[in-house]
């Protein structure tokens, strides 16, 4: 089953899409930076049929509704995808700010506790959404026992509140798959993730997926890689069977 909820935040009411069965194992879905939409919403029931319980917040709820601010165009055509981020989006996810997201993130999962299972939670995120997955685990950690992260930009960045740096604080088993190539996250920032992982002592898997390009999993953009998307997919089922049950 699924349905569109309200979530209560600190901000005001926002939209969330929810998958599954209630009192199956809670797993937080966080999207990508062009938002919550039918293709997030297809990956999310796709993961609730494996035994979960998976929900899906609006995170941009202060900027517009979800519908509001969903592209209106095709993001597989050619210039399309490049477009859309040209026209405001990156200023959305730039505004999205740790003391933002962190009380929210807190509102998601309270959300998901009252219709998942007890026990711990996973949660997976996309490009922007690992950010906000790491942080998770670093701010709930107990909670938190599983992180995807995907194709995911700025995970490490040379300020105090980097996002990685959240790890040491976590308990969550970790498993990324960065893009090959990607900017947002070069080879000395995967490295440096590595280490972080290592330092603190957390079981986990961090590879590059060789020719997958920023947004590999989404199928409605041009950066889609059904190979690599595949992959993906794959690997979180393992990982929540492994830690989720």
């Amino acid at each position: 089953m699924s349905e569109h909820i309200t979530v209560p935040t600190p901000a005001g009411p926002a939209e969330a899409y929810v998958a599954g069965e209630p009192g199956r194992p809670g797993v937080l879905f966080f999207v990508d930076a062009i938002g919550l939409r039918p293709q997030v919403e297809q990956m999310a029931d796709r993961i609730a049929s494996w035994g979960y319980l998976v929900l899906v917040p609006h995170v941009f709820h202060r900027d517009g509704s979800a519908a509001e601010l969903a592209p209106q165009g095709d993001l597989r055509e050619a210039a399309a995808r490049e477009a859309f981020f040209a026209g405001g989006a990156m200023d959305r996810v730039h505004a999205y700010t740790p003391d933002l997201s962190g009380p929210d993130t807190d509102a998601w999962l309270a959300a998901l506790a009252e219709r998942a299972g007890e026990g711990p939670v996973g949660v997976t995120g996309y490009c922007m959404g690992v950010r906000l997955a790491v942080r998770a685990a670093g701010r709930h950690p107990g909670r938190v026992a599983a992180v995807g992260g995907w194709h995911g930009g700025g995970v490490v960045v040379d300020a105090p509140d980097s996002p990685h740096l959240a790890i040491a604080g976590s308990t969550a088993t970790y498993a990324f798959g960065h893009a090959d190539h990607d900017s947002s996250m070069p080879p000395e920032a995967v490295a440096a993730l590595e280490e972080a992982l290592v330092a603190a002592g957390r079981p986990h898997t961090n590879e590059v997926f060789a020719g997958a390009t920023h947004g590999y999993t989404m199928a409605d953009t041009s950066a889609y890689d059904e190979e690599a998307a595949e992959r993906h997919f794959a690997q979180l089922r393992d990982l929540f069977a492994r830690t989720l049950g």
